[in-house]
């Protein structure tokens, strides 16, 4: 499978996930998972069964992209093929979301939540998953 990935090297200049290229996405056609340093390629091995919403060829691409951009940044990956990430994504991923969110209404927390998820952004700490 021919990659996609290519490194991007302009780490500071940017001011939001939308000013990367497509290329340096692991999913390249959803923009999920950017692999822009090794910390993110480890990210994106950790996360790739929760990534919904996309083919088995995006998949496959997808792993390319990771083992591309592993090579690059001299993190070791030990799977050698994408079906060792998984496949599907958390089950009851969108009912567990719901649940915990009514937990926080009840707790009075979701407004601090909310709060501090938007105090992360202000700060430009957004999209650094």
């Amino acid at each position: 499978m021919r990659t996609t990935w290519t490194p991007h090297e302009k780490h500071g200049r940017l001011t939001a996930q939308s000013d990367l290229p497509d290329t340096v996405y692991a999913f390249p056609n959803q923009r999920k998972e950017p692999l822009t340093d090794a910390q993110h390629v480890r990210n994106a091995v950790a996360r790739f069964d929760q990534v919904i919403g996309v083919s088995d060829a995006d998949r496959a691409l997808a792993f390319a992209n990771i083992k591309e951009a592993a090579k690059y940044y001299k993190v070791d990956l030990s799977e050698s093929s994408w079906r060792e990430l998984g496949v599907h994504p958390q089950q009851n991923r969108n009912e567990a979301a719901a649940k915990g969110a009514a937990t926080k209404r009840e707790r009075d927390e979701l407004q601090a939540v909310a709060a501090k998820g938007a105090a992360t952004r202000k700060h430009g700490h957004a999209g650094k998953a």
